[in-house]
């Protein structure tokens, strides 16, 4: 092996000359270390790589994010999870199916009971079956459990194109996006954003049951929305009503729902065509008018009575005089 040249102070030396053998084991020495520094580094890389793609955070862009989207979940939301109900310490895929199953007939009745939605503190990945704390990107496999997420509430959804959003005001996840709706205060609920000016207030109005099918408003899943009155009913209740039993007023006030005019004006036709006999013409008697909250004393007639004010007859006699 030839001598090497190195620089040391600005002087020459010589490296003495190495024997055959040990310049060969000095040679794999070498190449076993470099061999051993090149494993380590291929090592730190693969590790930092799964490190990156496990980050909570970054929820799009990877595989395995995207592992099973849309393919998991049960009749109420598309999820890549479960949940464990802190008040039976039972596993469900939702809240929706734990109220289900624990208000069933078939449930005794003093066991009956709803989840608490915001004291949930376990979830389940449906991928690897990790339970962990509640947060968005599965602690194990590193997958996303739900495209929307809410830490306060505990929901997870793949089904982003619910346009869900949170409501500080009503401390719950609504759907149909923010800019669509608008919280009123006096209210205690969100409406739609058409009724901003125009909506009259009723105090906590959607903290109640729904006044045909008695289901809790402020948290159905079912459409709701407001009479002109201001209660709230469901969509399809108040439809339902109005098809199949010919009923055209609030439920709880007893206030028209909608345009009555023309219906009022085939009660007066009717009315003309319907004398009353004799003994009854003169007859007069006190009613109050559902519409215009007036009391008001006018002719009696078996078809129905006038309001002298708001010319409804959505009336309701409170007492007769014999005149």
């Amino acid at each position: 092996m030839a001598s090497v040249a190195v620089e040391y102070c600005g002087t020459e030396c010589t490296e003495p000359k190495l024997s055959e053998n040990a310049a060969v084991e000095e040679n794999e020495t070498r190449f076993r270390k470099k061999v051993h520094e090149s494993e380590l580094q291929c090592s730190h890389e693969e590790h930092g790589l799964d490190k990156e793609l496990m980050t909570p955070g970054k929820v799009s862009g990877t595989e395995r994010l995207d592992k099973g989207y849309m393919q998991y979940g049960c009749p109420h939301y598309r999820r890549r999870c479960r949940i464990r109900a802190p008040c039976c310490n039972e596993i469900f895929s939702c809240r929706h199916c734990h109220n289900d199953a624990k208000n069933s007939i078939s449930i005794e009745q003093k066991l009956r009971h709803d989840i608490p939605r915001h004291s949930v503190e376990k979830v389940i990945c449906s991928l690897c079956d990790t339970e962990q704390e509640v947060q968005q990107v599965c602690k194990s496999c590193g997958v996303c459990m739900g495209r929307y997420f809410c830490g306060v509430c505990k929901l997870f959804d793949d089904d982003t194109s619910k346009e869900q959003y949170h409501c500080n005001g009503c401390s719950i996840c609504r759907i149909g996006g923010s800019k669509n709706f608008f919280h009123c205060n006096k209210c205690g609920c969100c409406y739609s954003a058409l009724l901003k000016t125009s909506h009259p207030c009723v105090e906590r109005a959607m903290h109640q049951d729904c006044p045909v099918c008695f289901e809790y408003l402020f948290e159905s899943r079912n459409d709701v929305i407001a009479l002109p009155c201001g209660h709230t009913i469901h969509k399809a209740c108040l439809e339902e009503m109005q098809e199949h039993y010919h009923r055209y007023a609030c439920p709880i006030c007893s206030k028209s729902v909608c345009d009555m005019s023309k219906v009022w004006e085939k009660f007066d036709l009717e009315i003309a065509a319907t004398p009353m006999p004799p003994y009854c013409e003169n007859k007069m008697v006190w009613i109050l008018c559902n519409d215009c909250g007036r009391n008001s004393e006018v002719k009696y007639h078996v078809v129905a009575h006038k309001c002298p004010h708001c010319k409804s007859y959505n009336t309701r006699q409170t007492r007769g005089l014999g005149r």
